[in-house]
């Protein structure tokens, strides 16, 4: 199964640092959050990525063309031509994708671009700035289960998000609504499973998939959802940024479900 991940908007609610380069490559620890990202969905076995990158798209290339470089002790050898050894070689089993999906191409639409490399077959998706512990094989269990075209991750965690209309008798997502103070409603978290139906629902570039798309999708009764109680994170502002510093350097960071 393959992971489709958005990587190529702005960033702009973190311009101190998405202005030099793009919002998945600012670091968390040493790494790129998009890096925690990839070695999160690792650890459950998934290990062929799809990133649809825009904005500064050419940063994340560059990043795996230079794996090495970055996760590796070198020594480059002038003496003879420059040569290279890499020591203690870090061979990530992954297999990274990483398609252009335009600079201001909408959320649905980086998706829609990217069809043509799911080759038809059931795909898991998050975006390229939010952290968690959910526990993956059982959101895939629960989408299985369901027959939904999308199963959403959903979370409870504060007022500036948007919220989720949840049926709890059938775990099927009835609406959305805009934000609303806390009041113990649940927004959408990302780590979706989709099966290839949801191509059909996205009709152009500028087709934004929280919107047009998952609001059809649960009117028609075809959206569930996957309630997780623990940790979850997104990276929108500096502060956000802090947070999962302070958190990865104290060596108890929730999302590290892997071992070093």
């Amino acid at each position: 199964m393959k992971t489709v991940i958005l990587a190529g908007g702005f960033g702009t609610r973190i311009s101190e640092e998405s202005h030099l380069r793009p919002k998945p490559m600012i670091e968390i620890g040493d790494a790129p959050i998009l890096w925690h990202i990839l070695k999160f969905y690792s650890h459950y076995g998934i290990e062929d990525f799809i990133l649809c990158c825009g904005y500064k798209g050419y940063f994340i290339k560059e990043y795996f063309a230079d794996y090495y470089l970055h996760r590796s002790d070198v020594t480059f050898d002038f003496s003879n031509g420059g040569a290279m050894t890499v020591h203690s070689n870090i061979a990530e089993p992954w297999r990274v994708t990483i398609v252009d999906t335009g600079p201001a191409t909408q959320t649905g639409g980086r998706i829609r671009r990217i069809r043509k490399y799911v080759e038809g077959e059931r795909f898991l998706m998050t975006y390229g700035d939010g952290v968690s512990n959910i526990n993956l094989p059982k959101l895939i269990e629960t989408h299985e289960k369901s027959g939904k075209t999308v199963t959403l991750t959903a979370i409870q965690p504060g007022a500036r998000f948007g919220v989720l209309d949840i049926n709890d008798r059938d775990g099927t997502i009835t609406g959305f609504h805009e934000k609303a103070p806390e009041d113990g409603t649940w927004i959408n978290a990302g780590f979706m499973v989709m099966e290839p139906e949801v191509f059909d629902y996205l009709d152009e570039d500028n087709t934004i998939l929280e919107r047009e798309p998952l609001e059809r999708l649960s009117v028609m009764g075809k959206l569930g959802v996957y309630k997780h109680y623990g940790y979850w994170q997104c990276m929108d502002t500096q502060r956000d940024k802090s947070a999962l510093e302070n958190l990865w350097n104290s060596g108890n960071a929730p999302w590290k479900v892997w071992e070093d």
